[in-house]
C-alpha cells in the first residue's frame, strides 16, 4: 500500500486559506483583525501541543507557564522602552520601589528581550522535563505536576506586585523598536509576522513529525517499555519534544502580548492551561491544521458567547469538551479526514490502494 501526498484540491485549499489570511487586513475590521492576530498567536502554542501530546502522548496542563514567560520577558522590554532614562515602571513606584530590580536591567536591550522569548521558556522546559522524565514520571502524574507548576507560576506573579505588576500584569505599551504600536502600519506588520511565524512553526513541526525523531516519539507513545527493551532511551526524545513545544508557546505568548497589549496572571494559570488543551482536543490532537482550526473555533466562540452571555462561557466550554471526547475523539480534523476517505474512489480489484496519510492533511505521518 503506497502513501501519497494530499490531493491537489486539498493543497489548493491550503494555499487559498493562506492567501486569505495574508489578505485579512483588507477584509476584516480592525477589531476582528486584532482578535485574529491574537488567536493565530495562540495557534503557535497549539501546534507545539500536537507535538508533545499528540505525537509523544505527554499530556501537559502547564503550557500557560511558557506562554506567560514569552509574554512577560517581551513586556518587560516594552515597559522599559517607554520610560525616560532613570525612571522605573509606574507599578513599581506605586508599590514603594525606588530602583529597578537587577533582573529587569538586561531587558532594556531589544536583542536580549527577543532572545529571551525563545531561550527562557526553552531552558526552563528542558531542565524541568529532564528532571521529571529521567524519573520516568508519565501519564496523569506528569499532568498533575505541570498543573501544579502553572498554579505556582500564577501565584508567584500575583504575589510579587512590586516586580511583576501583580494581578494586573504588565500593560500600557506604546512602542516596539521605535514603532508606534497603535499605528495602522505597525498593527498590520505584526499581524503578517504572526502569520509567517505560524506558517514556519507548522512546517517545522510537520518536518519533525515526519522524521526519524517523530517515529521515535510515536513509538514511545505507543510502548515506552518496548522502546527501552529494544535498546533506545526515550528520555531525550521526550525532553526535546517538550522543549520545542515550550519554545513555540513562548513565541505565541510574545506575539499575543503585542496584539493584546497586556500580559497578566489571568492568561497563564491553571484554567488557561486547561483551555489550551481543549483547543487542541476540539481540533484534533493528531493534526496540526486541526489544532489551528480548533484554536480559532474555540476562541472566536468564546468571544461571541462571552459578549452575549458572560456567565455561560465556561458551561459551553465544558459541554463542547464532553461532546468532543464522546462523539469526536479525533476532533474536527478526524471528522473531515474520515469524510474525505469516504469520498475517495475505491481502487479497482487487483490494484494497490492509494491512500492519503493524515500527514498530507497536516496531521501526524
Amino acid at each position: 500500500m503506497t502513501v501519497n501526498q494530499a490531493p491537489w484540491p486539498l493543497r489548493f485549499g491550503w494555499v487559498a486559506l493562506l492567501l486569505l489570511a495574508v489578505a485579512a487586513p483588507w477584509i476584516v475590521s480592525p477589531y476582528e483583525l486584532s482578535l485574529l492576530g491574537r488567536f493565530l498567536a495562540m495557534s503557535i502554542l497549539a501546534i507545539g501541543l500536537v507535538l508533545v501530546w499528540g505525537e509523544a502522548g505527554i499530556l501537559t496542563l502547564g503550557q500557560g507557564v511558557f506562554f506567560g514567560l514569552g509574554g512577560y520577558v517581551l513586556a518587560m522590554h516594552l515597559k522599559l522602552a517607554a520610560l525616560n532614562p532613570g525612571d522605573i515602571p509606574d507599578f513599581m513606584t506605586w508599590s514603594g520601589r525606588s530602583d529597578l530590580p537587577w533582573w529587569w536591567q538586561p531587558f532594556t536591550s531589544p536583542l536580549v528581550a527577543i532572545t529571551a522569548v525563545v531561550v527562557v521558556p526553552g531552558v526552563i522546559a528542558a531542565m524541568f522535563s529532564w528532571l521529571v522524565f529521567r524519573r520516568r514520571v508519565v501519564g496523569v502524574y506528569f499532568a498533575l505536576i505541570t498543573q501544579a507548576l502553572a498554579l505556582c507560576f500564577a501565584t508567584l506573579l500575583i504575589s510579587q506586585q512590586e516586580s511583576t505588576g501583580g494581578f494586573n500584569g504588565l500593560t500600557d505599551f506604546s512602542t516596539l523598536f521605535g514603532f508606534d504600536l497603535a499605528a495602522k502600519g505597525t498593527v498590520w506588520t505584526l499581524y503578517w509576522i504572526t502569520v509567517i511565524l505560524l506558517t514556519l512553526s507548522y512546517l517545522g513541526v510537520r518536518w519533525l513529525m515526519r522524521s526519524r525523531f517523530g517515529t521515535m516519539l510515536r513509538a514511545t507513545r505507543d510502548g515506552e517499555n518496548r522502546v527501552r527493551f529494544l535498546g533506545h532511551n526515550p528520555t531525550p526524545y521526550k525532553v526535546v519534544a517538550f522543549t520545542v513545544s515550550a519554545v513555540l508557546a513562548g513565541i505565541g505568548g510574545a506575539l499575543f502580548t503585542l496584539h493584546a497589549g497586556v500580559v497578566s496572571p489571568a492568561l497563564v494559570g491553571v484554567v488557561p492551561s486547561i483551555e489550551m488543551v481543549i483547543w487542541v482536543a476540539v481540533g484534533g490532537r493528531g493534526s496540526l491544521w486541526g489544532a489551528v482550526a480548533g484554536t480559532l473555533l474555540v476562541n472566536f466562540a468564546k468571544d461571541e458567547i462571552s459578549s452575549a452571555m458572560p456567565d455561560a462561557w465556561l458551561y459551553a466550554l465544558g459541554l463542547v469538551f464532553i461532546l468532543v471526547v464522546t462523539l469526536m475523539p479525533r476532533g474536527v480534523a478526524g471528522v473531515i479526514e474520515d469524510a474525505l476517505r469516504r469520498l475517495r474512489p475505491v481502487a479497482p480489484a487487483g490494484k494497490k490502494a492509494t491512500i492519503t496519510s493524515p500527514a498530507g492533511l497536516g496531521g501526524a505521518p
